[in-house]
C-alpha cells in the first residue's frame, strides 16, 4: 500500500485530494495543527480514514518528525496562508509559512525520506503584473503581494532542491480553484453567500466580512475591484494533477488552469441568476475592499498539462459557482433551524 503525506490537510484542497487517494489506495497522512484539527474543518468526515499527525509548517522539529513518522512515498505540500490579499496584514506569517515552511520540508526529505516523491502547490499570483496573457510554465514571474512573493520564493527553492540534490520535487502553478468547500473570507464565497442572502430574504446576514461587519448589510454586499478577471476552475478537478504529476517519470512544473477567463462581474452575475436574482441590485462597491496593488489579467496555458498529464476540467463556470451558491443556501437554512 502507497503512503501520502498531505499538509493542510483541513483545507479545501487538502480534503479534496485526501478523498482521492482513499479511494486509489493510499494510506494517508494529514499533517495539521491541533487546534485546525480538533474544529470541524474540511476534512472532519474523513476522520478513522486519516493518520493525523499534529505539526505547524513554522516548526522545523515537527515537520521532520511527520516525514520520519509517515515513511510516505508521496508529499504533497498544500499548507499554506492562502489568502493574497490578508497577506499584507500578515506579511511575515505569510513569509513563514507559504516560503521557509516549505524549505523546512524539503530539508526533512532530503535528510529523513529522499526517495519520497514531493509535489508543491504553486500560485498564479506569481506572475503578477505581465503582460503575458495567457501564461505558461515559462512566463517571466512578477509578484505584486506578500503571498505572491512568497510563493515565488518556495517555486524557486523548489528547483534548487531538485536540481541540486536530485530529488523529486514537482510543482503546480494553480490559477483560481474554488469550491463548496471554500472558507466564508474568500471573495468567491461571499459572492457565493450574498447571492443565498438574496434568495432567502436575509437583509442582514450573520456572518461578518474582515472588517466586522455583515457580509451583506442592509441587503446589499460589499465588494472591492469589480474589473478584475480570473480563471476560476473547480478544486476537485485541480487535486487530480496532483497526483498525476507525481507519476510522472520525472519531476516537472505545470500550469493548471481551465484556459477561460471570467470577470468579477461575471462571478456576480451568475451567482445571482443562480437565484433568479439580479446582481446589480444586490452588490455595492466599497473602494475600502480594493487590495493596494492588483495582479494583472490571469489566465492559464494549461497545454503542457493537457498532453503530458491527459488532464481536462469537468465542472464548468456556471456549474462551480451554483455549486457554490446552493451549498451556502443550505448552510443558511440550517443555521436558521
Amino acid at each position: 500500500m502507497k503512503k501520502a503525506l498531505i499538509t493542510g490537510i483541513t483545507g479545501q484542497d487538502g480534503s479534496f485530494l485526501a478523498e482521492l487517494l482513499i479511494k486509489k489506495g493510499y494510506r494517508v497522512f494529514g499533517l495539521a495543527r491541533k487546534d485546525s484539527w480538533n474544529r470541524q474543518n474540511n476534512a472532519s468526515h474523513l476522520s478513522g480514514q486519516i493518520d493525523i499527525l499534529f505539526g505547524n509548517m513554522s516548526e522545523e522539529v515537527e515537520i521532520a518528525s511527520a516525514v520520519q513518522d509517515a515513511k510516505p512515498d508521496e508529499i504533497y505540500n498544500l499548507a499554506s496562508q492562502s489568502r493574497p490579499g490578508e497577506s499584507w496584514a500578515r506579511a511575515t506569517e505569510t513569509l513563514e509559512v507559504n516560503g521557509l515552511g516549505a524549505v523546512r520540508l524539503f530539508e526533512a526529505v532530503r535528510h529523513h525520506c529522499p526517495e519520497s516523491r514531493v509535489y508543491h502547490a504553486s500560485s498564479s499570483e506569481m506572475f503578477g503584473q505581465t503582460n503575458c496573457v495567457p501564461q505558461n510554465e515559462q512566463t517571466p514571474f512578477n509578484p505584486v503581494n506578500p503571498y505572491a512573493a512568497a510563493k515565488v520564493y518556495a517555486h524557486q527553492m523548489a528547483k534548487i532542491y531538485r536540481d541540486s540534490y536530485g530529488l523529486y520535487i514537482a510543482t503546480g502553478i494553480l490559477f483560481n480553484h474554488e469550491s463548496e468547500r471554500r472558507p466564508l473570507h474568500f471573495l468567491t464565497q461571499k459572492i457565493a453567500y450574498g447571492a443565498a442572502c438574496a434568495a432567502l430574504g436575509i437583509l442582514d446576514s450573520p456572518d461578518l466580512n474582515e472588517m466586522g461587519r455583515p457580509i451583506v448589510q442592509h441587503g446589499k454586499l460589499a465588494l472591492g475591484n469589480l474589473e478584475i478577471a480570473r480563471d476560476w476552475g473547480y478544486a476537485g478537478d485541480f487535486v487530480q494533477t496532483m497526483w498525476a504529476t507525481l507519476q510522472q517519470e520525472q519531476p516537472d512544473n505545470f500550469v493548471i488552469g481551465t484556459g477561460k477567463l471570467h470577470s468579477l462581474r461575471d462571478l456576480c452575475e451568475t451567482a445571482y441568476h443562480c437565484v433568479d436574482k439580479d446582481w446589480q441590485e444586490n452588490v455595492v462597491n466599497d473602494p475600502a475592499l480594493v487590495r493596494p496593488l492588483e495582479s494583472g489579467q490571469m489566465l492559464a496555458d494549461p497545454s503542457k498539462a493537457r498532453e503530458q498529464l491527459g488532464w481536462e476540467p469537468t465542472v464548468s463556470f456556471d456549474e462551480l459557482v451554483k455549486k457554490m451558491v446552493m451549498a451556502q443556501m443550505l448552510r443558511l437554512k440550517k443555521r436558521g433551524d
